[in-house]
C-alpha cells in the first residue's frame, strides 16, 4: 500500500516492510528469555497499540485483526466510551473485592446478565477473572447442587487450562498431555460434526446419532445417569474448529438432561456476549441452560468471567465460593459499557456483517479445491482447508501456510481445530474492513493452492 493513503485509510492495513521487523525482532528476542515457551504464538505480532479492528506494531505496521485479540475486544480495540468507563471508575475505585464488600457496579453487572439470560427467569452471578474461572464455578455449582460427581462433555471441546476446565478439554493432546490425573468423573462424547460425522451418518442424522451414544453406551457403562451432575457444552465449539451443530441436538440433549436429573451447562465464553449475532448462541437454538458461563468479550479486554445460574441452583452458603479480584470495578463499568453497546448496535453489526460475509464465504468450497467447509453464525465463522474435494482429509499444514500468507499482507487471523481458520473480528468492524480480509484471504488461498 502507498504510505500516502495512511492518513486517508487508517482502518486498513499498512505494511511497510519485511515482516517481523527490526523492533518487533527485538521484543521478540527478549520474550524467549524470559516468558514461559507453552505459549502458542502463531506469527511474529508484537502489538503497541489499538484502535477498533485494526492493530500497530512497535515498527509502525498496521494490520486488520480479524481475531479480535482472540474473540476478546468486542467492541474493537480501546472504544472510546470503554476507555472512558475505565478512566472514570479508575479513579474512583479500583478495588475493593466483591467477595467481602458490596460496591453498586458489582450488583448493576450482575442485574444486567440475569435479564439477559436465555430463557428468562430469575438469576443469580458468580464473578470471577476468566472463562475457565467461570467454567471451574459452574462446576463446582453443579456438584454441590446435585450431590453427583460425574460431568458429560465432548470431543473438541474446550474449556480452559485449569485443573477442572482443562478436564472438560478435549481439542488438542498437548493441552492435557503431562497433567495428569486430571478431575475424575469426566467422560466425552462425539460433537455433531455433521460434515465429517463420527459415525458415518448423513448431517441430518448426526445430531440423533451423538445423543443416541451418550444414552445407549456412556450413561449405560461407564457414567450411569444418576451420578452425572451436568452435561457440559459449547452452543458452537470454539477452539474445536467453529463447528455449528444442527438445533436438534440441543433438544434431545436438553430431553436426556431433564428426564435424567442432570444440569445443563453452556460455555458461551467464546459464543456468547453478541460474537453469533445473537447476545448468546443458545439463543440461535431455543436452548436454556441451566447455567452458563461467560467472559472474553464481557469486558472489552479486561479480565472478568461470570458463572451465571438459574436462581434456585444457587444456593450455597457464604464462604463456598468466591474470588479477590472477580467482579473488580474496573472491570465491571468497562462490562457495563461493552453491554449497552452491545444492545444499542453491534449484536445487529455482527449479524448483518456475519450474514455479508457468509455470503461471499459459501462459494469458496466451489471456488478453491482445499476449502471443504465454511460455516459459523455471525462473527463467528470458520473455513477448513483439505488435502482435496474428494477425500476431504483434513490439511493443517495449509491451514498454517494461509495464516502465515495473511499475516505478511496484514491480516491477523488464526486456526481452529485441527485444519480451520477461524474469523472473529470485533463486532466494530465495517464492510470495507470485511471485503479487505475477504480480498487478502482468496488471495492467500490461490497462492496456497498453486504452491501445493
Amino acid at each position: 500500500m502507498n504510505k500516502n493513503l495512511e492518513t486517508v485509510r487508517p482502518d486498513l492495513p499498512l505494511v511497510m516492510g519485511e515482516l517481523p521487523g527490526p523492533r518487533a525482532q527485538e521484543v521478540i528476542a527478549r520474550d524467549r528469555r524470559v516468558v514461559s515457551p507453552s505459549y502458542t504464538r502463531s506469527y511474529p505480532l508484537v502489538a503497541q497499540r489499538g484502535e477498533g479492528a485494526i492493530v500497530e506494531d512497535v515498527d509502525g505496521n498496521r494490520f486488520l485483526d480479524f481475531n479480535a485479540g482472540i474473540a476478546v475486544v468486542a467492541t474493537g480495540h480501546c472504544h472510546p466510551r470503554v476507555v472512558r468507563a475505565i478512566q472514570d471508575q479508575a479513579a474512583r475505585l479500583i478495588h475493593m473485592s466483591g467477595t467481602d464488600f458490596y460496591y453498586e457496579n458489582l450488583v448493576q453487572l450482575a442485574e444486567r446478565l440475569a435479564a439477559l439470560a436465555p430463557g428468562g427467569g430469575e438469576r443469580r452471578v458468580s464473578f470471577g477473572n476468566s472463562g475457565a474461572e467461570a467454567v471451574e464455578g459452574a462446576l463446582k455449582l453443579a456438584r454441590y447442587h446435585t450431590g453427583r460427581e460425574k460431568f458429560l462433555a465432548f470431543l473438541g471441546g474446550f474449556h480452559g487450562r485449569t485443573m477442572g476446565a482443562l478436564s472438560l478439554t478435549a481439542s488438542k493432546a498437548v493441552q492435557r498431555r503431562g497433567f495428569g490425573p486430571l478431575l475424575p468423573g469426566v467422560v466425552h462424547a462425539p460433537y455433531p460434526y455433521c460434515y465429517r460425522c463420527p459415525f458415518g451418518q448423513k448431517p441430518e442424522s448426526c445430531a440423533v446419532e451423538c445423543v443416541k451414544y451418550i444414552e445407549q453406551q456412556v450413561l449405560r457403562t461407564i457414567a450411569p445417569a444418576d451420578e452425572v451432575a451436568a452435561i457440559v457444552v459449547e452452543p458452537v465449539q470454539g477452539e474445536g474448529g467453529y463447528i455449528v451443530p444442527p438445533a436438534m441436538f440441543f433438544d434431545e440433549l436438553q430431553r436426556v438432561a431433564r428426564q435424567s436429573g442432570m444440569l445443563l451447562i453452556f460455555d458461551e465464553v467464546q459464543s456468547g456476549m453478541g460474537r453469533t449475532g445473537k447476545m448468546w448462541a443458545a439463543e440461535h437454538f431455543g436452548a436454556v441452560p441451566d447455567i452458563f458461563a461467560v467472559a472474553k468479550g464481557i469486558a472489552s479486554g479486561l479480565p472478568l468471567g461470570a458463572t451465571v445460574a438459574r436462581a434456585e441452583l444457587m444456593q450455597w452458603p457464604r464462604g463456598a465460593h468466591a474470588s479477590t479480584f472477580g467482579g473488580n470495578p474496573v472491570a465491571c463499568a468497562a462490562a457495563l459499557v461493552t453491554l449497552e453497546l452491545l444492545e444499542q448496535e453491534l449484536v445487529e453489526n455482527a449479524a448483518r456483517r456475519g450474514a455479508r460475509l457468509m455470503d461471499r464465504m459459501r462459494e469458496w468450497p466451489r471456488r478453491f479445491p482445499h476449502v471443504g467447509e465454511v460455516r459459523g453464525l455471525g462473527l463467528m465463522l470458520g473455513v477448513e482447508l483439505v488435502r482435496d474435494r474428494e477425500s476431504r482429509e483434513p490439511a493443517p499444514d495449509l491451514r498454517d501456510r494461509v495464516v502465515q500468507l495473511a499475516f505478511q499482507r496484514g491480516l491477523l487471523v488464526l486456526g481452529a481445530g485441527q485444519n480451520s481458520i477461524r474469523l472473529s473480528p470485533p463486532l466494530v468492524i465495517t464492510q470495507d474492513q470485511c471485503d479487505f480480509a475477504l480480498d487478502v484471504l482468496e488471495q492467500c488461498l490461490n497462492l496456497a493452492t498453486h504452491e501445493t
